[in-house]
């Protein structure tokens, strides 16, 4: 069966960082509330349904995560980690916090968000003031890393692939050290009795495909979310351009047409694992500056689920990962909002059951 693993974002709590940078008790809901719709039927604000304005301090809140995503299909959550070097380390609350709580049965991993934080990332106006720097400090540092994550590794609930320890990089190219990451990582394990790692790296139709295979990771993960606009005709492309640059108007996709172009033709690749999203609109962090899918109906996810599930059916790996399950300043999350309610959650579950999704008032 299927195996559907969701990126998840552990934003939604103050830490002192974000305080400093962005006002007192930010988190990502403050962008969430304040977006408004940019043109004529724009879904905005997408406003939290059955989980409310959760605050992921409080273990009610990750308990009623992991219980909905497990009743209706998620396999695991690969929790967003950041390490930025020298011990330095971000949002890492909810998921130890999630592994001392053995009422939680949902599998958890990890996947190394290896970027720089620029104000832009929470701020509208593009501040690209660079607020917290991503280093690469060597073989220690990266061996301190794998210690401060160690008890994850340990859990019996680590999800696993062909029993080897899956771990995303979100990107492999940003520097060469990732590589020496990786060597140093798979050596620990076997110090450690642990076995072995599967590392997954992102690429975007497996443009990058060969060169990040390279550096010894098991796989790619295709993060094609608007490879629409690839497709497009070179007129078209002019046009969205001039939209954007002159009258300051942000880039929209239709989500049926867009979802067509989410899974390439190497997603039956051994080495390749597809992404899917039921959505998408990052104009709560960019404003007009933004790329966003619009009308994203989940009768339209369900079935893209059933296209993807067809093509991994046929692989030895049955692994697709969502994006996303909580990433609310994007547009992008199969939680339920006060729109679709479950619509998005009832769909997977259809169409991993192989049954009948009805276009119906969501609840």
């Amino acid at each position: 069966m299927t195996q559907f693993i969701s990126f998840y974002l552990p934003q939604f709590h103050p830490i002192a960082e974000n305080n400093k940078w962005y006002g007192e008790g930010f988190t990502e809901w403050t962008n969430v509330v304040k977006a408004k719709p940019l043109f004529h039927g724009h879904y905005q604000p997408h406003i939290p349904a059955n989980l409310g304005f959760y605050d992921l301090r409080l273990p009610e809140s990750r308990r009623a995560q992991a219980n909905l995503a497990q009743k209706y299909g998620i396999s695991a959550f690969c929790y967003w980690t950041y390490w930025f070097g020298a011990g330095k380390q971000l949002l890492e609350m909810p998921i130890f916090e999630v592994q001392k709580d053995k009422s939680i049965t949902l599998p958890f991993c990890i996947a190394w968000a290896n970027h720089s934080w620029e104000k832009k990332l929470w701020d509208k106006k593009g501040n690209k003031e660079v607020i917290m720097e991503q280093k690469y400090l060597g073989e220690a540092d990266y061996k301190a890393f794998f210690y401060r994550m160690l008890p994850l590794f340990k859990d019996s609930r680590y999800y696993r692939i062909d029993g080897k320890m899956f771990v995303c990089i979100y990107d492999c190219l940003a520097n060469q050290d990732v590589k020496i990451f990786i060597d140093t990582w798979r050596n620990l394990a076997k110090q450690e009795d642990l076995g072995e790692f599967f590392f997954c790296g992102r690429d975007s139709a497996s443009r990058n495909k060969d060169e990040i295979l390279s550096l010894g990771v098991d796989a790619i993960y295709n993060d094609n979310i608007y490879n629409i606009h690839h497709n497009l005709s070179l007129i078209s492309k002019m046009w969205l351009y001039f939209k954007r640059k002159f009258l300051h108007l942000p880039t929209v996709f239709k989500y049926k047409e867009a979802s067509n172009y989410m899974l390439t033709d190497d997603a039956k690749d051994e080495n390749v694992i597809p992404v899917i999203a039921p959505n998408w609109d990052h104009s709560p962090r960019s404003g007009r500056k933004s790329i966003l899918l619009h009308d994203c109906q989940p009768e339209y996810f369900y079935n893209l689920v059933k296209k993807v599930i067809d093509v991994v059916e046929k692989k030895k790996k049955n692994v697709v990962l969502i994006k996303a399950w909580n990433e609310w300043g994007e547009g992008n999350h199969m939680e339920p909002d006060l729109k679709y309610g479950k619509g998005y959650l009832k769909a997977l579950k259809a169409a991993i059951e192989n049954s009948e999704f009805k276009n119906e008032r969501y609840s």
